[in-house]
């Protein structure tokens, strides 16, 4: 635990983005897998503009930048073995970019059915598998499945999906999130509270459902941790975290590790207070999960997630001036990312030399935002596994 802390303290500024002509909420970041060196690593930054932009992350500076017009992009990820980045948009596709070409235009676009407003999505851990989830329309929220292969002797752009999950979610589905090593294993996030586990190499919808776990709250973020990364952690829109273990599913032990309806109620902050959540890290070296939050004025909490609770480990401050809400944590060198409504997109470092920044104000960008915060659904499904 002293590791973490010392490595989290001693962060500073080290670069920060250069300006754009439009301010925009930084709400999405992810990095490159492919390069050998740092100084080759891109960074993929999802805008509340619609747009995507590419970084170089030693210098920040903007090398490309890919659009979602007329439709909202909605997360953004890396392929894990080629320069590919790939986005949900509210038209009913999947976008894929190839970072290393000026052109504009996607170079695959996965188009959903009719009416499908894709709002989260994932790649698999071998790129062979793509999984968006939907807007409820009508009665339906569907996670629609892709094939992300090239083939070679096919060479349309355009790809129609290999079919869809429609009986296990009632409303939005917000968070999707596949396996990092095990490519059939998916876990999925609602509005309506729940959060499903799926192994997709079984042929049906039913059968695939592994377990179903309820926050009674709307999903707003999910991830897998622990050992194997048998364990998934779930936050939700009003700040509520869960954290289950996934290896007593076949036990008479509980799966439920932690359930907190409102950590801003009960986590003890050593500096100022807790305003919100934005993620979790597992750090695979240390076998720790910890969860990331923050204050309105832009102060980032560390916190080391146990099953006595969240207990506040350290805090950065002096970056941000407004809610931070994302960020990418490099555990090769210990870089740590973030983004946030100041329209700023930081790069901090360990024992870097610390540079000082003109803080910017928050962005009043709300009506351009998509906050996917409902009521959620009171509706229930039978449990494969007991919570």
């Amino acid at each position: 635990m002293e590791k973490i802390e010392e490595q989290f303290a001693n962060l500073y500024m080290y670069k920060c983005s250069s300006g754009t002509k439009e301010p925009t909420y930084l709400l999405g970041i992810d990095t490159s897998k492919t390069v050998q060196t740092e100084k080759e690593t891109l960074v993929a930054v999802l805008c509340s503009n619609r747009s995507i932009r590419v970084y170089d992350k030693e210098r920040l500076n903007v090398l490309r930048e890919f659009s979602g017009y007329p439709g909202h992009l909605n997360g953004v990820k890396f392929a894990n073995s080629c320069d590919s980045v790939y986005s949900a948009c509210t038209d009913g596709t999947v976008k894929c970019w190839d970072v290393r070409l000026a052109s504009e235009k996607p170079i695959q676009l996965f188009k959903g059915y009719p009416s499908n407003v894709f709002i989260s999505f994932d790649i698999n851990c071998n790129d062979h598998v793509i999984c968006a989830g939907t807007e409820k329309v009508d009665d339906d929220a569907l996670l629609v499945f892709w094939d992300a292969r090239m083939n070679s002797q096919d060479m349309s752009t355009t790809k129609d999906p290999l079919g869809a999950y429609s009986e296990t979610h009632s409303d939005d589905i917000t968070q999707v999130r596949f396996h990092p090593s095990n490519h059939n294993m998916v876990v999925s996030g609602s509005t309506d509270g729940l959060v499903n586990v799926f192994d997709i190499s079984v042929d049906n919808e039913e059968d695939a459902l592994v377990t179903t776990c309820n926050s009674v709250s709307s999903v707003s973020c999910i991830g897998w941790s622990g050992k194997d990364y048998k364990q998934i952690y779930c936050m939700t829109h009003d700040e509520g975290f869960f954290w289950w273990d996934l290896n007593h599913l076949d036990t008479d032990e509980p799966i439920t590790c932690l359930n907190i309806q409102d950590v801003r109620e009960v986590v003890n902050m050593k500096e100022g207070i807790l305003d919100y959540l934005i993620g979790g890290l597992y750090h695979e070296k240390l076998d720790k999960l910890f969860v990331i939050g923050g204050t309105n004025k832009g102060r980032i909490h560390l916190m080391n997630c146990t099953t006595s609770g969240l207990i506040h480990v350290t805090s950065l401050q002096g970056g941000h001036s407004a809610t931070v809400r994302s960020f990418c944590w490099n555990i090769q060198d210990d870089s740590l990312l973030t983004g946030g409504e100041d329209a700023q997109l930081l790069l901090w470092k360990p024992r870097a030399i610390e540079k000082t920044f003109t803080k910017k104000d928050s962005m009043k960008i709300a009506s351009s935002v998509h906050q996917r915060v409902r009521v959620h659904s009171n509706d229930s499904y039978k449990r494969k596994k007991k919570q």
